[in-house]
């Protein structure tokens, strides 16, 4: 896909929602105009970054990853393949930029928590589950029996853990497939899947996708453990911040009050960037030496690659953390406010305005596409990505709606978590596995950068006060993709069976008529 149909793909996804915000803003649920100003500048910029970014994706990021897993595997070294899988998990989770704002998020609610660490054990348990992914897919192990053993054992763990860190803990799962994480994981795989896919094989499980979804376990389950261990030790304390009014400056011009946040975030944002490319280019530049060996010529698209997706992702994150979600933070609000004090209409209004988001933003999420891509791709076109959007935008509008209910009802969010997840590990009974490994894969992508800014602003403004409550957002964004997509792989199992009964009877009624 060139870079005019990207922006197109892109803009037809983020355009109706900034449509919807404006048309809200301007009328039933009025906001400052300023703030819209800016939400329409950082639509665009967000828009331009993910064209740019996904042209990188495309040329740098996945084609390292698919040849560093398959060069990996080539050197039929296991210890190898394994220890590198961690070292990678580890240092591209650390460095992405989403963990780093999910932190400041926990941080600001419990103040005991030590941002370092919760980066540290959130970067390991994405680490260790790779690595246990990437063993699974060598072994030819089942990936049905991989994610029912996983989440039997994570909720094990739930159990224990304190009710308050559950959200937490899920949101973690779904804040380490940023931007970054997602493409560089689903590559790695899919160039190991390659190398050992072989031809006998009936179950539809090569081992293509289901990674991502194997390490978005990973850091639910460090974090409950680590919550487990707060607890014991006496540190567990909850300390909530009142949602700050937005001010705007007054005696400045309007030009200066629209653009100076996108100014004064430029250089951090730089540097988010960096530390988030930067380690995946080191990387590079190491596997170059030592496992790819490509010519200069291939070398250079590479570095090119690298190139867009900082120039891209860097865009993309000004864009949304200079307007777009403070927009979404401050239209959550006024309409759960409304909803609190009036109920009815506005109650309505708040869920339905959570449905229409939750519907178009996850299309809007980068790794959604390179999730997309790679599914028709790997299933020759049978597999149609509008199908699997489709069924993507369901699941997340279902999610942020159910988790706009409990913010005004306050109903527990363990209940909805082992509900749901206990749905999705029956429906891998009758799912084909390739669906099951894209269904994990897709809980992970759905709830990427858009989400955890904008959805997630937009619940913390909706939750009022307690914003302790907005937390699990993110995690039931990740947990109904399980469901939508597998119901999409029973849907097309039934189909294939009947066409090939239908082409078995066709076929049965000409060899008899030739008789």
């Amino acid at each position: 896909m060139n870079i005019a149909a990207k922006f197109k793909e892109t803009a037809k996804s983020v355009v109706p929602v900034i449509l919807i915000v404006l048309v809200l803003g301007l009328t039933i649920v009025p906001l400052d105009k300023i703030l819209l100003a800016r939400f329409v500048v950082g639509g665009f910029l967000l828009i331009v970054g993910l064209t740019i970014f996904l042209l990188g994706v495309d040329m740098g990021i996945e084609p390292m990853g698919e040849r560093c897993g398959s060069s990996l595997v080539q050197k039929r070294n296991l210890p190898l393949l394994l220890g590198c899988a961690f070292v990678i998990g580890f240092i591209v989770t650390a460095a992405e930029p989403d963990i780093q704002v999910f932190g400041d998020q926990v941080r600001s609610i419990f103040k005991f928590v030590d941002k370092f660490l919760l980066t540290f054990v959130i970067a390991a348990g994405v680490g260790l589950f790779i690595l246990i992914g990437l063993l699974r897919t060598v072994l030819r192990f089942s990936i049905k029996i991989t994610f029912a053993i996983a989440y039997v054992v994570l909720f094990a763990l739930a159990f224990f853990a304190p009710t308050s860190f559950l959200g937490i803990a899920f949101d973690s799962g779904g804040a380490t497939t940023g931007p970054m994480t997602v493409p560089f994981i689903m590559a790695l795989g899919l160039g190991v899947a390659t190398v050992r896919r072989d031809s006998t094989s009936s179950t539809g499980d090569d081992g293509s996708f289901g990674l991502t979804g194997t390490a978005s376990v990973g850091p639910i389950m460090a974090v409950l453990i680590y919550a487990i261990f707060l607890s014991r030790a006496n540190l567990m304390q909850k300390s909530v911040d009142v949602v700050e009014e937005l001010a705007f400056e007054t005696g400045t011009g309007i030009f200066s009050q629209v653009f100076s946040p996108f100014t004064q975030i430029f250089s951090s944002v730089l540097h988010e960037s960096l530390l988030s490319i930067a380690p995946l280019f080191a990387l590079f530049i190491i596997f170059q030496f030592w496992l790819f060996k490509m010519t200069a010529r291939q070398v250079l698209r590479f570095v090119i690659g690298f190139v867009y997706a900082f120039i891209g992702l860097s865009v993309f994150l000004i864009g949304v953390n200079g307007g777009f979600s403070d927009a979404g933070r401050a239209l959550g609000e006024i309409l759960g406010r409304f909803a609190s004090e009036r109920g009815g209409f506005y109650l309505a209004l708040l869920v339905g305005t959570g449905v229409v988001f939750g519907a178009i933003i996850v299309c809007a999420e980068p790794a959604v596409w390179v999730l997309s891509e790679q599914v028709e791709q790997v299933s020759g076109g049978t597999i149609k990505r509008r199908a699997l959007l489709f069924f993507l935008s369901a699941g997340t509008a279902f999610a942020i709606a159910l988790s706009l209910w409990r913010n005004i009802n306050g109903f527990s969010l363990r209940y909805i978590l082992v509900a749901g997840y206990a749905v999705a590990l029956a429906l891998m009974i009758f799912a084909p596995p390739l669906f099951t490994g894209i269904a994990f894969d897709s809980g992970g992508v759905a709830s990427g950068p858009l989400t955890s800014t904008f959805i997630l602003s937009f619940t913390i403004g909706a939750a009022g006060k307690d914003a302790s409550d907005s937390f699990g957002v993110i995690a039931l964004v990740a947990m109904m993709p399980l469901i939508a997509v597998q119901i999409m792989g029973i849907v097309f199992k039934v189909k294939n069976a009947r066409g090939e009964k239908i082409l078995a009877e066709k076929a049965a009624t000409s060899g008899g008529e030739n008789v």
